[in-house]
Order: C-alpha cells, then structure tokens, then sequence
C-alpha cells in the first residue's frame, strides 16, 4: 500500500518539475499515475474495489447576490540575478528537498555574509531518503541564499551565490 505523505511528495515533485506524467507501480497490482493538470489516479487491485454509489445531486439553491470581483494577488517577481564574472552559483547536483541546516533546532550551514572554504557544507539535499551534504567546492563570501528551507530543487538549480575571494 502506498503511504499518503510518500504520494504527497511526489506529486509536489511532479509539480515542481518539468515532468508531466509520472507512473509508479507497487506491489501487486497497485499503480499510481500523476499527471501535471490532471487529477491523481490510484488503481487498486481489481478484486478489492467496490463500486461507487453515485453522490446524491444537490437541489438548486437560489442564486447568490453578485459579490465583488478580487483580484488574486500574483507570486511577486524574483529580482532577475545580475551576472557579475566575480560571482560563482552553487547548483543542486540532483533534484530533492533542500535542508540549511543539519535539524530543524540547528543554525542554518551557512547565511549571506558567510566566509566557505572548499571543504565547507553549505546545505543537505535529501534525495529518496538519503541526505547528501553539499560543500562550497570554492573559497569565498555567501552573497545570498536562493531558495527556503524544506524547498523542492531541480537538477541545476541555482542554491548560493557566492563571492570568490
């Protein structure tokens, strides 16, 4: 049987990447697909599912007094990085959620203003339940931290800007 917070990170995987559809098959006859703009489908095996009873349809109610259109507030623009030759991006070397510090009571690794070296972990990118430390592999300053604690990151994915010394 497929665990509910494993399904929940998949589709938040599927959708925070460029994936548009998904199949995982389980033991037996059990299959999840996920499909980006599409409903989650969960087939199980044939002999355990019931029919459904059809929902019951609702009468008409009278219809509502006109309410005032609001405008829903768009995400706000990321500030477009400025290329400076002087500035160095740490990249997500796989696709998996993006940790800043080792626990959720610790210090982050690291923060804008940081002084890394090659050998200093700047974060944790945990991938299939594996947490893989990710170092600086450069010596410099943290300029600034491009993504939140907990965030799905891409293969790629910009992570740290950092200020070679």
């Amino acid at each position: 049987m497929f665990k509910i917070t494993d399904l929940k990170e998949l589709i938040r995987a599927v959708d925070k990447s460029t994936i548009t559809e998904l199949t995982i098959k389980g033991e037996g006859k059990q299959e999840v697909t996920i499909k980006r703009g599409t409903t989650t489908e969960f087939v199980a095996p044939a002999e355990t599912v019931a029919p459904a009873a059809p929902a019951p349809t609702p009468a008409p109610a009278a219809p509502a007094p006109a309410a005032p259109v609001q405008e829903e507030k768009q995400p706000e623009a990321v500030a477009p990085v400025v290329e400076d030759a002087n500035l160095h991006k740490i990249t997500s070397p796989m696709v998996g959620t993006f940790y800043s510090a080792p626990s959720p009571d610790s210090d982050p690794y690291v923060k804008a203003g940081d002084k890394v070296t090659q050998e200093s972990v700047v974060c944790i990118v945990e991938a299939m339940k594996l947490m893989n430390e990710l170092e600086a592999e450069i010596n410099g300053e943290i300029v600034e931290v491009l993504v939140e604690n907990g965030q799905l990151v891409e293969y790629g994915q910009p992570l740290f800007l950092v200020k070679l010394s």
